[in-house]
């Protein structure tokens, strides 16, 4: 394994770390993961302003000190060409870990086919401090394991009020009656740059104010989840204690919204 640590380049798959260091004690860390495209950070469909953003918002919210930009980008140019996905971790002192992987083997597939989704409806599995991808991320792992535990690939995390926030790797979409549903961010749910670059791009489109109650989904012709690495995922199937929603998995609205991936609308950024 290659990775990157503090503008050194390793390859090794052990990390050199104080056992007091406050990302290892308690998660201080903030992290994104990003798509390489065509082995380019400046790729328009990359989005590597927007991940360097929230990077930086968050950095500025915890009042932590931000990285040394320049050294980060070389450590990320470093490792693009063997990994078309990088993960981007920026410790509470500001130094940079990067490592890499590859795509899922069955991505395609999925992509086509659609995926079932676990209803995580346990307090436990609720994410703390929403707003903001830190390395804390216990309450999504867990959530995740246990979906896969139930025969589906990711779990739907549940507000304390019961309304649908998001999976515990992406953002909802909802389709129903001509316009794109994707759960608001005041309800607790984390500001994925996918569904930013989508939201722009669907313009009138789509309707984002709206809490996601059982009511509501119950409406949505087709249902899906996105996120920078699988792009846009269908859902088709739902598992909710007893309870098995189903979705269409080949519904047109759905072609339409993964071709907005490519759109030029998509590739803006103004932030």
């Amino acid at each position: 394994m290659t990775y990157w640590f503090a503008g050194q380049l390793y390859k090794d798959d052990q990390i050199k770390i104080m056992v007091s260091d406050p990302a290892l004690a308690y998660g201080a860390s903030v992290f994104t993961t990003m798509r390489i495209y065509e082995n380019s950070l400046t790729h328009p469909l990359t989005a590597w302003d927007w991940h360097c953003d929230r990077i930086a918002q968050s950095l500025h919210f915890f009042t932590w000190p931000q990285p040394d930009w320049q050294r980060t980008t070389t450590g990320c140019q470093a490792l693009l060409t063997d990994y078309p996905v990088l993960r981007l971790t920026i410790l509470a002192d500001g130094r940079e870990l990067i490592t890499g992987r590859h795509l899922p083997l069955n991505l395609e597939q999925q992509q086509q086919e659609g995926v079932t989704a676990w209803i995580a409806a346990e307090p436990k599995y609720q994410r703390s401090l929403p707003g903001h991808k830190t390395s804390n991320y216990l309450p999504c792992w867990l959530a995740m394991q246990a979906a896969k535990g139930h025969g589906a690939r990711d779990a739907i995390l549940i507000a304390p009020t019961g309304e649908w926030l998001e999976t515990s790797t992406g953002n909802l979409w909802g389709y129903s009656n001509g316009k794109w549903y994707t759960p608001p961010l005041n309800s607790g749910l984390l500001p994925g740059i996918s569904r930013a670059r989508l939201i722009k791009a669907l313009k009138n489109q789509v309707i984002s104010h709206i809490p996601w109650t059982g009511s509501r989904v119950n409406q949505f012709e087709c249902l899906a989840y996105s996120n920078c690495v699988v792009e846009l995922l269908p859902i088709h199937t739902v598992l909710s204690g007893n309870i098995k929603l189903n979705y269409s998995s080949t519904h047109e609205g759905l072609t339409a919204l993964k071709q907005m991936f490519y759109r030029p609308s998509m590739c803006e950024h103004n932030c």
